[in-house]
């Protein structure tokens, strides 16, 4: 393993004028008749564009760069993590992994309201700022290895507790269940799904019927991740040339599933609010790692191993993106589940949308554990 090396944001002048000049080139269209009512809109995305050509990103970045940050040799990969350690001594250990299409900056206020924890929040191998794997597949094992060797292998710690959303969901789950001498618990608000094979074995009604209806709104909700599956490349040409483009990409993705009623697009700002999602687009823009992005959509098309249950001490709270998660498929996945909660209020970017709230629970669980 590499040795730490800090780590500063920094994006050359040229950069922000290229940017700026492609952006105020957009050629937008208006939008189209009989569209569905989700998603986003010419209005919103109008709004975006125009406060991202004025956007001030050297106080954006000043801020980012508050954050301590570094980059290791992780196996084949340099991954950039922001590492903030707790004046208390004894303070316990929490990685908090993103998923797809969100970066490391979208959880740096949950990170903040944690000062009492050591907490660790890593950008994936081709995302933002931590390279892409130089051989061989992303596939979930994979991650979970990385993510397990930089918390113990480069940063020492010999226990710790474990989170993750979207993508990460099932590398946290798996690295539960691979390391639990290492892993004091685990959080979850994407419980754990069974495989598909595993899903056409079910005989309760209730988790059945949860699935079939995650299979009918797939067909019309999950269209990006066909196109990144089977087309990544095509796409990330467009994508990696309109900085308006990746925008609606991404954005639109944010305003679909987080917690905000559909049909106005610029309510996700409720939960996300501008500074936030221009700083998710921005990321991607400077690092140019929408197309690495793509790469556990493609290269885990195959449907993924089973995923074993794990006995560390668990905490599920069920975001309201999934608010029909069957409690039985928690407890027999999470042996020793201490919590099982369904939250009032936010989507699938749980700890952005509400940090104060998850971060009590998180504080609470893991204060209970002694």
């Amino acid at each position: 393993m590499g040795r730490v090396q800090p780590f500063e944001i920094h994006v050359d002048d040229e950069v922000l004028g290229d940017l700026r000049a492609r952006l105020a080139r957009t050629r937008l269209r208006g939008d189209s008749p009989r569209r569905p009512p989700a998603g986003m809109n010419h209005d919103y995305l109008r709004q975006l564009i125009d406060t991202w050509a004025a956007w001030d990103w050297r106080a954006r970045e000043a801020w980012l760069n508050r954050h301590p940050q570094f980059v290791a040799r992780v196996g084949d990969a340099d991954v950039h993590f922001v590492h903030r350690r707790s004046e208390r001594t004894d303070a316990p250990v929490l990685l908090v992994m993103h998923g797809w299409p969100h970066t490391f900056a979208l959880q740096l206020d949950f990170a903040d309201l944690l000062p009492d924890f050591h907490v660790v929040v890593p950008s994936l191998p081709g995302f933002a700022f931590s390279s892409p794997y130089a051989d061989g597949p992303m596939t979930e094992r994979r991650l979970a290895e990385t993510m397990h060797s930089l918390m113990t292998d480069v940063l020492g710690y010999e226990r710790y507790v474990t989170y993750g959303e979207d993508v990460t969901a099932n590398v946290s789950d798996l690295i539960a269940a691979s390391h639990p001498e290492h892993v004091a618990a685990i959080v979850a608000t994407h419980a754990h799904f069974p495989t598909g094979d595993e899903r056409e074995a079910l005989t309760d009604p209730a988790e059945r019927a949860f699935f079939a209806a995650l299979a009918e709104r797939h067909g019309t909700d999950g269209a990006y991740g066909h196109v990144q599956a089977t087309r990544p490349d095509t796409l990330a040409v467009a994508l990696d040339d309109s900085p308006a483009g990746l925008l609606a990409w991404i954005a639109e993705k944010l305003v679909e599933w987080s917690d905000t009623p559909p049909g106005d697009p610029s309510a996700v700002e409720r939960r996300i609010s501008r500074d936030r999602i221009l700083t998710e687009a921005m990321i991607y823009w400077v690092t140019r790692s929408i197309a690495s992005s793509f790469r556990p959509y493609y290269e885990g098309a195959d449907q993924p191993d089973p995923i074993p249950p794990t006995g560390v001490p668990a905490a599920v709270f069920i975001q309201r993106h999934e608010a029909d998660y069957p409690e039985t498929l928690a407890r027999r996945h999470y042996l020793d589940l201490r919590v099982f909660d369904r939250l009032p209020e936010g989507g699938h970017f749980t700890v952005a949308e509400v940090p104060e709230a998850m971060a009590a629970r998180v504080r609470e669980f893991v204060g209970s554990l002694g």
